[in-house]
């Protein structure tokens, strides 16, 4: 990263911040209720966006999970058909993950994971419906998912290590 990426998020970030304090302590009473701390999480990812959109794509995934939970908190109360649901917050995890995809080519599978994951989570009592009688074995999915993960962590982490040991 050049001297000029290193200044991107930093200077983006505070821009944003002295936008946000200078609008506090201003007389556009309009803009007050948009001023809270999910303010503070968008100016954030904003400036992780940039700066990953336009440099070697690092600040891509914090900048679309800042920016999303930000967006997140201001319109779940304006928009009715807007789901205030954990699958919500790890769909954009997901979509993060994907773009960094787009940008470095690393991601692919953590973003696949998180997206497969989302759907369960956002589609739960759906697919309980489609289950039916196998409903009851639908209660260990997350044992399920401790298990994936403990494989990742620990066997496959292992294999890794044997195979340069040889």
């Amino acid at each position: 990263m050049d001297l000029n990426g290193q200044r991107m998020f930093p200077g983006i970030l505070l821009i944003g911040f002295g936008l946000y304090f200078f609008l506090q302590q201003s007389a556009f009473t309009w803009v007050k209720p948009y001023l809270g701390w999910p303010a503070l999480l968008l100016i954030t990812g904003i400036s992780f966006l940039v700066q990953g959109l336009k440099e070697e794509g690092s600040g891509i995934l914090p900048g679309v999970v800042l920016t999303g939970f930000g967006l997140h908190f201001y319109v779940v109360d304006y928009l009715g058909w807007w789901a205030n649901d954990t699958g919500v917050f790890i769909l954009i995890i997901a979509v993060g993950f994907l773009l960094q995809h787009q940008k470095t080519g690393h991601g692919l599978l953590n973003g696949i994971l998180f997206l497969f994951l989302a759907a369960i989570t956002l589609f739960y009592g759906t697919i309980k419906q489609w289950l039916g009688p196998l409903e009851s074995f639908w209660q260990f999915w997350p044992l399920v998912l401790i298990a994936i993960g403990g494989y990742l962590l620990f066997v496959q982490k292992n294999a890794g290590h044997s195979r340069k040991k040889s």
